[in-house]
């Protein structure tokens, strides 16, 4: 059995009972992420505890990049009875608008303790480069 102290838990359960808000899907919130660069790669982190890898949805229309992730109940047989659930269920999304520096054709998707990590290469014509300045009369000119 599960023993809980926290009052206002309690309430927030009874408060779901009365309005009718409790059941086996819940709203789930928003999906926290990290975005970082890493040389020419960016690199966006996103929290899906729980969450199966084939339960998961990317795509990629122009820039917009869209995660679903759906995280199921339990399968319980009809002799559980369930003491407390606080662990959100549903489905979780979340969009991001990539900039055009970003190669989205290459873009690659690991999931490793519920944390889905996508890199996005940058893309070549956004890289830096060398520009060669010439004389004026076709010649390249020869620094020393």
């Amino acid at each position: 059995m599960l023993m809980r102290t926290d009052p206002f838990r309690e309430l927030d359960r009874l408060t779901q009972q009365l309005l009718g808000t409790t059941g086996t899907w819940t709203r789930p919130s928003t999906v926290p992420m990290d975005a970082y660069r890493e040389g020419d790669v960016y690199v966006i982190a996103l929290d899906l505890p729980g969450v199966s890898p084939d339960a998961i949805d990317i795509d990629v229309e122009r820039n917009m990049l869209t995660v679903k992730a759906e995280r199921r109940p339990a399968a319980n047989s009809e002799d559980v009875q369930m003491e407390l659930s606080e662990r959100p269920l549903g489905v979780f999304s979340r969009q991001l608008m990539l900039a055009d520096t970003l190669d989205t054709e290459k873009i690659t998707a690991d999931y490793e303790a519920g944390v889905l990590t996508l890199r996005i290469p940058i893309a070549e014509r956004a890289k830096a480069r060398k520009i060669e300045v010439g004389r004026g009369d076709g010649r390249k000119q020869i620094s020393g």
